[in-house]
């Protein structure tokens, strides 16, 4: 099979070669899958550069099951699923064969493509974990709500790089369990940003500098206290901003794990989401949620976030890559057609 291998190139950027590689071998607790899209974040960049190790750095796969281990008791051959790929690990999503955890791998809807699907995994899961594991928000299903209705709404909450796939995502999941009301922070995304929310919310532009993003995220508040910030950015003066905003009480949430975070005041309650927890630590809660993901998508209360397809399939991660190192998206996630790989046969209509 082709696979796709990231690591660091000439000055800032990251070089990827194609390669041939073996199938993945099955765990008894493991899903094969035939890639049809792999989605890709900047973590993919990140590492390989940052560590200067060569690997298949992508994690978020759209496809069909081509085997599963003797455990495996919901999937079979043929079925359509997204997976998140454990990070760090052989056989991820740059190929045409990739390895997930059963524990992460949920069906696609009929209705939902591929490409769609391969913005979820890893950024969705990211949103869930942020939320109601970190910041200890209540979940859909918790005392008092059915389905996410009901109940007394639990908010306000800042959403920090609202136009980020974390971001986006953070809103929906946060919209889903009755958490609000929700203000905003984005940029060039807030088109897309306000497409998610509703009267009660509120959008703040990043680009008019931090003074006034503090003064409009407290004008918004409407003299509530703030005291839940999910940052899905974690720099350039994010969580600085948020503490202000939140009189420097409160808990807050980032995504960053090496930043400096010495400025965040000790009144905060900060902590670092990790989006490996849904398969190491709280294995029940990503078990549960990414089946939820399925749920959301069929009932229509989740969403993929918008993508562009970078055409070349596998050749073309070198410049989805770069793209992301530098900043060029905006609103979108970077995907790829593996059909679209020289030496790979067509799949088809997708």
């Amino acid at each position: 099979m082709k696979e796709a291998i990231v690591g660091p190139g000439e000055g800032n950027s990251v070089a990827v070669k194609v390669i041939d590689s073996e199938i993945p071998n099955l765990g008894p607790d493991d899903v094969v899958i035939k890639v049809i899209v792999s989605g890709s974040n900047p973590k993919d960049w990140k590492y390989p550069s940052f560590t200067k190790k060569s690997f298949n750095s992508g994690d978020d796969i759209a496809g069909t099951v081509h085997a599963v281990g003797e455990n495996v008791l919901e999937f079979r051959p043929g079925d359509r699923v997204a997976a998140f790929h454990k990070m760090r690990t052989p056989h991820g999503s740059f190929a045409e064969y990739a390895l997930a955890p059963a524990l992460t791998t949920f069906f696609i809807p009929k209705k939902t493509s591929y490409e769609e699907a391969a913005s979820i995994p890893l950024a969705a899961m990211t949103a869930a974990v942020g939320l109601f594991v970190r910041l200890g928000l209540p979940e859909p299903w918790s005392a008092g709500r059915e389905d996410g209705k009901g109940g007394e709404s639990s908010g306000p909450l800042l959403v920090y790089g609202a136009a980020s796939a974390v971001g986006a995502y953070a809103i929906q999941l946060a919209k889903h369990a009755n958490i609000g009301p929700i203000i905003a922070v984005a940029g060039r995304g807030i088109p897309m940003v306000k497409s998610l929310l509703g009267p009660e919310d509120a959008v703040v532009d990043y680009r008019k500098g931090n003074e006034s993003v503090v003064s409009e995220i407290k004008a918004a508040l409407k003299g509530k206290s703030l005291r839940y910030t999910m940052d899905a950015i974690s720099e350039k003066g994010s969580f600085q901003n948020a503490c202000k905003a939140m009189d420097n009480q409160g808990k807050i949430t980032l995504v960053l794990p090496t930043a400096d975070y010495s400025e965040i005041p000790d009144t905060v309650e900060m902590s670092r989401t990790s989006v490996g927890d849904s398969y190491d630590k709280n294995t029940d809660f990503g078990f549960a949620w990414f089946r939820l993901f399925t749920k959301g998508l069929q009932e229509g209360w989740l969403k993929g976030h918008p993508t562009e397809v970078v055409k070349g399939g596998l050749e073309g991660v070198e410049e989805g890559l770069n793209n992301l190192m530098q900043g060029k998206n905006s609103g979108l996630k970077y995907v790829y057609r593996i059909s679209e790989t020289p030496g790979v046969a067509s799949e088809g209509k997708l």
